[in-house]
């Protein structure tokens, strides 16, 4: 049984490399974007870098790239543990092999000892003549070729043993060149995290300095944000009144039929009940289609696609102070990469583009829900246009020397918060 008990350990440690190594690749596919975003973060600060003046963006973005740095080290430490593991397992692997190597040695030896002893054709024969029948010398014929071909198997399989070894050694070997090539990653990124860190403590420091300027470009922001708030809901209440009537109209055509129908079979008039009241969600998803679509969007929470190809969030969704200045965002600030197309999250009716201190924005009704997709530089989309999902609307423009979209999504008035709708 010690064969097929080997037999069982190879294959559950194999399992377990398996596992190791679907882990492995998923670690570095996250730490590769991790990347991605900290060096498009990175071009558009040296894009930035040339404008003397502290501000907001640029404080956002910082903070952004040493907490995505954090991230990545995080990262590095899962697989530098996932690669102990591995080792641990190979190492033993590598004894466990050795030991049972060393067992097949030494009954193969014993074999090759008993064959010599025994390998005179007469003693061989005297063997089968001393037995005592002929189904007893048979036996015995049967015996020496099966132990003939036990030993020529027992070869074999201490070479391919032999092979497993030599493979399990060359896996930990690779094992532990990666761990330290891991290790050395780690040491860079602590030591590029560790500069940006003092860079952020410059611009705190500058930020101090110049803490009242900033507080007035704020305030400007807010007064910005406000008025374009301001536009959004009222595009947004246009659409709430529009399904209002829609549906009133609709429950006075069919309150006529009824009493048309009642009047030409000579019956009494029906009395209308009184209407219910509903909700602007109510009115928003009155039609079939309507709610459907907002089951779908619905559906799809926390998988929307990102509303441009590759980006990074720099300012979160809430309330945010900034030394002794507030102000709350009813999105996200997505930095992204120059001219940047902006796509829809989802299939919808382009309900509102309009334009406000040279900065377009276009609102998307999906059923109940709405997405704003702020600051873009062009569009490529009219009112009344229907979009698909990923159809590209428009181009991103720069806000202080970086390409940033703000991009909402609300159910009816009220604000969501877009992390938890776009696909992580």
């Amino acid at each position: 049984m010690k064969p097929y008990k080997l037999l069982l350990f190879l294959f559950l440690v194999g399992s377990v490399s398996v596992a190791f190594g679907q882990s492995s690749a998923e670690l570095k596919r996250k730490k590769e974007a991790i990347q991605r975003e900290i060096d498009l973060l990175q071009k558009n600060a040296n894009k930035a870098a040339s404008n003397k003046k502290l501000t907001l963006s640029q404080i956002n973005a910082l903070n952004a790239k040493i907490r995505l740095m954090q991230n990545k080290i995080s990262v590095i430490n899962s697989e530098i543990k996932n690669l102990d593991n591995q080792i641990h397992e190979n190492t033993n692997t590598v004894h466990n092999l050795k030991g049972q190597l060393g067992q097949l040695k030494k009954e193969y030896a014993s074999m090759i000892r008993f064959a010599q002893r025994n390998k005179n054709g007469y003693d061989k024969m005297m063997f089968i003549f001393a037995s005592k029948d002929f189904n007893q010398a048979y036996k015995r014929i049967k015996y020496l070729q099966q132990f003939g071909q036990y030993r020529k198997k027992q070869a074999d399989y201490i070479q391919g043993k032999q092979k497993d070894l030599n493979y399990r050694i060359v896996i930990l070997d690779k094992n532990l060149r990666e761990k330290s090539s891991l290790l050395q990653e780690q040491e860079n990124e602590r030591n590029v995290l560790g500069k940006n860190k003092s860079e952020q403590s410059q611009v705190l420091n500058k930020f101090s300095r110049q803490e009242k300027q900033l507080r007035q470009d704020i305030a400007a922001r807010k007064r910005q944000q406000i008025q374009l708030d301001r536009s959004i809901r009222a595009a947004i209440n246009r659409e709430i009144e529009l399904a209002r009537k829609k549906a009133e109209e609709e429950e006075r055509a069919a309150e006529r039929a009824a009493a048309a129908k009642a009047k030409a079979e000579n019956k009494p008039v029906p009395v209308a009940a009184a209407p219910k009241p509903k909700t602007s969600g109510g009115y928003l998803t009155a039609t079939p289609e309507s709610a459907r679509l907002s089951a779908q969007f619905e559906g799809n929470r926390g998988s929307l696609p990102w509303p441009v190809a590759v980006g990074t969030i720099t300012e979160d969704f809430g309330r945010h102070m900034e030394g002794q200045a507030s102000y709350t965002n009813d999105g996200v600030n997505i930095s992204t990469a120059e001219g940047a197309s902006v796509r829809a999250v989802f299939n919808g009716q382009v309900r509102a583009v309009d334009s406000q201190l040279g900065r377009y924005y276009v609102l998307i009704k999906h059923g109940e829900y709405f997405t704003v997709y702020q600051n873009l530089r062009s569009v490529s989309v009219s009112k009344g246009d229907n979009v698909t999902t990923k159809q590209t609307i428009g181009v991103v423009a720069e806000t202080e020397g970086v390409p940033q979209l703000q991009f909402q999504i609300r159910r009816g008035m009220a604000a969501q918060n877009p992390e938890a709708w776009i696909a992580k």
